[in-house]
């Protein structure tokens, strides 16, 4: 028996006896989804993030690279069908061949208040490395879908239903002991959020 396998017996010998549930989660007081909304965009903001609201009249893409000062991207990889981009997703032999994405478009699963975060699964990626290798990443999330806390978005059918799921709050942000803070070293430079309700063909069962 090699040492791990003699660990892991051990470890089984040693249980203690009967089932050990997970305590209960507590869920605290319901907030209105305006309220929801409002504070999803404070807690984002302050993760460095932004939120913008649609602007019926402009085309999205364009409306999103005006108002986040971007320049005209070479490559857009999107996942909606709300936005169209360049580079199909369906066709990444390998993550490293979407090095060169300047803007990633994705759809989050749902936004959570408190945190400012929104989660997103292997369901709304297509290939997961998309959130990170991206310059820019573009999120359009429902404000139906924004959830008070993280207890609530551990409820969500999606959340349990994924193999890979993340809470992906603002851009990457990295700052060395002089406190220069870096946005973009680790991952996007960028992270916006347009509240934009799901069409119907894309809201969940």
């Amino acid at each position: 028996m090699d040492p791990r396998d003699a660990i892991l017996a051990a470890v089984r010998r040693n249980r203690p006896v009967g089932e050990h549930p997970l305590p209960p989660v507590p869920h605290f007081a319901v907030s209105e989804a305006g309220e929801r909304a409002a504070c999803f965009a404070r807690s984002l903001e302050l993760m460095g993030g932004k939120v913008l609201e649609p602007d019926p009249a402009a085309d999205l893409l364009t409306a999103y690279l005006r108002g986040s000062g971007l320049a005209p991207p070479e490559i857009v990889c999107s996942a909606v069908p709300e936005i169209a981009g360049n580079r199909d997703l369906a066709t990444v032999a390998h993550p490293r061949d979407l090095a060169d994405v300047d803007v990633a478009v994705v759809r989050a699963a749902c936004g959570v208040a408190e945190t400012g975060s929104v989660l997103l699964t292997e369901a709304q990626l297509q290939v997961n490395a998309v959130a990170y290798l991206a310059q820019h990443l573009l999120v359009l999330l429902d404000p139906a879908d924004i959830v008070a806390s993280i207890h609530d978005a551990y409820d969500r059918p999606e959340f349990h239903q994924a193999r890979y799921a993340v809470f992906h709050t603002g851009p990457s942000a990295t700052a060395d002991i002089e406190g220069v803070l870096v946005h973009g070293a680790q991952g996007v430079r960028s992270l916006t959020v347009v509240l934009l309700p799901r069409q119907p063909s894309s809201v969940p069962a």
